[in-house]
This record gives structure tokens, sequence and C-alpha cells, in this order.
């Protein structure tokens, strides 16, 4: 007897789509709030009285308990609890350390006896600093939460449909966001006619109480697409159940050889971009002797080069493949980047360079993301992969909790005696950004020459690699 097949809620294109727009939504206003005092470093030096190593100390303590666990526990969380609780729970962590961080910069703090102290111990950091950075340490928790379960939502509200379209613009959005706060913070922090930080960081905090809303919302229509699933499965008897995330394959994934060239290649790209972020605008002030908006309007093309490339370079790896060729091209643009920044802007300080230089370097964003990514299911299990992502995260995370610290203790290294955030000479860390770019690079050329001589198809077509993994499955089960 047939079985009529009934239309479930993700199957409604309106539907799908809205639910893609509301956990976008959530991880729009998060990249905001992570660089929303990128664009601002020299205005929080004076105001605040952050050194480079304080500010550096800050940006790099977004990521510190994921290091310590928190993104493995993570992933267990979501497993087991599912995407509409983890996904409140992330948008509410990241809404309460917002608040922290924006009490931090207030005057509401400044004075205070708690200030006072926090000021009295590890004087490298004033009170203020160490405040804000345990307000976006927390952030930090609830915002890679919320990308590892975006990813689980869309792929179970897209699948039979487009999902890796989906997952492409939902990573477009975020990097407008990127792009959409370099481009107001400045303006925002002269809104109320004294400069000051506040202004922004309160804007983007409000942001963050909206992306939770935004996510509740959708948990009402997750909720119904459930019950519609529960139903279906019922009807046709399928007892089968999604394999959760163990423990045990936590060995096999370290073990694996691959497994740390991607890794390692991940941590090494990561860590040239995202803490590159968070001094660029600083960086284009000292060599270009501009004010922080206009450095700030320089850099915000950076992510939006990146959000219109990376879902088309997705396409053409769907069909065409190069996944390795990607690779290494992008970590190739991004050395050169970085020496440009390093050795000639100082010499030749042309906007028309660096703005060039930051075009590139979006390339370079959209290369790396769009082919490394992908290239993960090829080498790894199936039933793992969620945690083969999980543990790459990790590791990603390590890089990016350490590289702000040290471009900080770097830039103060290399600049002895300099108090004024219009006078650092970046060569040094640009340098040490390079190097990382340098190491990037050979990970990506041992990655293709092991695919050559193993053929683990990253260099095929996806739609094709597919095909292949199907004929080797059933070869070795021939066998």
């Amino acid at each position: 007897m047939t079985e009529l097949i009934r239309a479930t809620l993700r199957d409604k294109a309106w539907a799908r789509w809205t639910a893609l727009v509301l956990v976008a939504l959530m991880m729009f206003f998060a990249y905001m709030f992570v660089d929303v005092m990128s664009p601002l470093q020299s205005l929080v030096e004076t105001q605040l009285g952050w050194s480079p190593a304080a500010f550096g100390y800050y940006a790099g303590a977004e990521y510190i308990l994921n290091v310590f666990g928190f993104l493995i526990i993570a992933g267990i969380i979501l497993d087991k609890m599912g995407v509409r609780f983890t996904g409140t729970l992330s948008a509410s962590v990241m809404f309460i350390g917002a608040c922290i961080k924006l009490y931090a910069i207030s005057d509401f703090f400044a004075g205070t006896a708690f200030e006072q102290w926090l000021s009295s111990w590890w004087v490298e950091m004033p009170g203020s600093a160490k405040l804000a950075a345990l307000g976006f340490m927390i952030f930090g928790c609830g915002c890679e939460m919320a990308g590892i379960t975006v990813s689980k939502t869309l792929a179970k509200w897209f699948e039979g449909h487009e999902m890796a379209l989906a997952m492409g613009l939902e990573m477009a959005l975020a990097r407008v966001g990127v792009w959409v706060i370099f481009t107001i913070s400045p303006r925002l922090a002269g809104w109320m006619g004294e400069p000051t930080v506040v202004t922004p960081v309160a804007f983007c905090t409000a942001l963050l109480l909206i992306g939770l809303i935004s996510y509740i919302v959708f948990t009402f229509m997750d909720t119904r697409l459930d019950k519609e699933l529960a139903a279906d499965k019922a009807a046709s008897g399928d007892q089968t159940s999604e394999e959760e995330f163990k423990m045990s394959d936590v060995g096999k994934i370290l073990s694996s050889r691959l497994f740390w060239i991607i890794a390692l290649l991940c941590v090494l790209y990561y860590s040239a971009i995202f803490p590159f972020q968070r001094f660029a605008t600083n960086m284009l002030q000292c060599n270009l002797g501009m004010s922080e908006q206009a450095a700030a309007d320089i850099f915000r093309w950076f992510p939006i080069g990146a959000a219109a490339l990376t879902p088309v370079l997705g396409y053409v790896l769907d069909r065409f493949g190069k996944g390795a060729t990607m690779l290494i091209g992008g970590a190739v643009l991004m050395i050169i980047c970085h020496l440009t920044f390093a050795l000639l802007l100082p010499q030749y300080p042309y906007t028309w360079l660096a703005f060039t230089a930051i075009v590139v370097l979006g390339i370079s964003f959209s290369l790396v993301p769009a082919s490394l990514w992908p290239s993960v299911p090829k080498i790894m299990e199936a039933r793992y992969l969620g945690s083969a992502y999980s543990l790459i995260f990790w590791v990603q995370n390590i890089g990016l909790a350490l590289f702000p610290i040290l471009i900080g203790k770097v830039l103060m290294w290399s600049n002895p005696g300099v108090t004024d955030p219009m006078d650092y000479n970046y060569t040094a860390p640009m340098l040490l950004f390079a190097s990382l770019g340098v190491l990037a690079l050979i990970f990506g050329i041992w990655l293709k020459i092991l695919n050559a001589k193993h053929n683990y198809g990253l260099e095929s077509p996806n739609i094709k690699s597919n095909t292949q993994a199907l004929e080797a499955e059933d070869q070795e089960a021939d066998a």
C-alpha cells in the first residue's frame, strides 16, 4: 500500500526561507557585536586608558572559555537538547555577556569600588578592560554555540532543498554584519557629540536582544515542524534515530593526520584574519594618517568582498571542484596582502594601495572558507562529522584566543615609548600575520599532495565526489 507523503512546513518555500531569516538575524547581530570596538581602538585607548596589550587581551578573551572545552560541551548540549533549546540559550548567553561588557565601559562602572579593586591587580589591564573581557568571554561562548546551532538548524530545515545556498547566504549575511559595523561604529561613537565607545556598544547590545527575540519566534515554527516530522515518521513505521555525539570518537578523530592538517590550516588562516580585523583600522590610521571613520570606511569593504564571492565560489566548487587549489590560492593572496601592509604601505601610503590590498584579502577570505569546510566531509566519516567540526572549531579558537594577545604584545614591543595610538609602527605585527599565511600555504600544499596520492576527492566537484563515494562504498561492501 502506497503511503501518501504529506508536505511538511520545510517543504513550503516561504516557511524555510523565513526560518533562515530568523536564525540568520541572530548571527548577523552577533557578528556586528564581535567587531563593534574594532574600528575604535584609538578611541578606546584614549578614553578608557587601555594599552594595545590590554586591547589584545580583551580581543582574545572572546575565545578563552571555548578553548578550555566549552565548545565541545556546546556540541553535546546541541545533540542532547536540540536546536530550539540550544539556540535560545546561545542567544541569551550572548546578550548577558554583551550587557556585562556594556556596563564595564560605561560611566556607571567607572570610579566604583569594584572598578578600583579590579584595577588594583594585574595593572597591565585596567578594571574596565578586565570586566569587558569577562563579558566578551561569556558572549564568545554563546556566539560559538550559536554558530554550530545555526549550521545544524539549516541542515534540518533545508534537507532536500537549497541547503548549500542557504548556508552560503547565512555566511554572507554574517559577513555583511561586519561591513555594517565598520561603517556605523565610528559614526555612532560621535553621534551624541563627544565621541564615546558606549553608544555603538549599547546599540549592538540592543540588536542582540532583537536577535534573541527573532530566534524565539523561530522556535515556534520548529516545534510545528518537529510535530509534522514525528507524525510522518510514525505513519511510515520508521524507528531509526540519528547517532549522537560520542566522546569515544574523539580519539579516532585526533589520531587522523588529515584532521590535523585541516585543523592547523584552519587555525593558521583564521588567526591571520579575525585578529587582524581587531587592529586593521588603527593600522590604516597610522600608515595613512587618517581618522578612525575614514580608516574604517576603507576596511569595511573587506567583508563585503567575502560576502559577495563566498556563495559564488561554493557554486563553482560544487560543479567544478579544485578545493585544494582554492586553499593554496587563498593562502598566497593573504601572504601578499599582509606583506603589502607590512612593507609597501608604510613606504607608499596611498589610499588606493590600502583599498586594493583590503579587497584582495576579501577575495582570499572567500576562497578559503568556501573550499575548507566542504572538504571536511570528504576526509571524515559521516557518523562523527559533527564531532570533527567541533574539534576543528576548538583548535581554531585556540589560535583566535592567543593571537590577538600576541599581536598586542608585539605592537608594544616594536613601539617602545610610543603613547600616541596614531604613531604605531605596524611592520612587525603585519609580518607576523604574513608568516601565518606562509605556514598555511605549506599545509595547503601538503594537503594537495596527499590528495593526489590517495584521491580523497578534494579536487573533484562535490556532485561527482559524492557519486564516487557511493561507488567506493559499494566496492568496499563487495570486498
